[in-house]
């Protein structure tokens, strides 16, 4: 049976050609942040390239934002990098409100993302 915050964010994890692709989908804030720690941690060790997509991600909170600046920094030091992708108004805004959007690449969406990968 799912708790109250696994119904409230949900995390999937797939590797594809060239990246690690981390999905998230609902609400990022203090009482949900837990799952995405674990899994991007575990991701962040291999070092390569991760791509967060936040296209179904509704709310983020400091928080969130904290976790994910903290495993950018954990993949840098591993030799990767971490790469978010569609975002939209409302997660945008704290993002941008904050600056840390300086600290991302961002995409529109993972089709692009990757085929900037395989152009680059």
């Amino acid at each position: 049976m799912a708790t109250a915050n696994e119904e409230r964010l949900t995390v999937g994890v797939k590797s594809v050609p060239g990246a690690t692709v981390v999905t998230l989908s609902g609400e990022l804030d203090h009482d949900t942040a837990e799952p995405l720690r674990q899994a991007l941690e575990t991701a962040c060790q291999d070092g390569g390239r991760l791509l967060v997509d936040l296209s179904r991600l509704d709310f983020c909170d400091s928080t969130g934002l904290n976790v994910l600046l903290h495993a950018r920094l954990a993949v840098q030091e591993a030799g990767g990098s971490l790469e978010l992708v569609g975002l939209h108004p409302p997660v945008e805004r704290m993002f941008r409100i904050t600056g840390a959007d300086r600290f991302f690449q961002v995409h529109t969406d993972v089709e692009g993302a990757l085929a900037t990968a395989r152009r680059g």
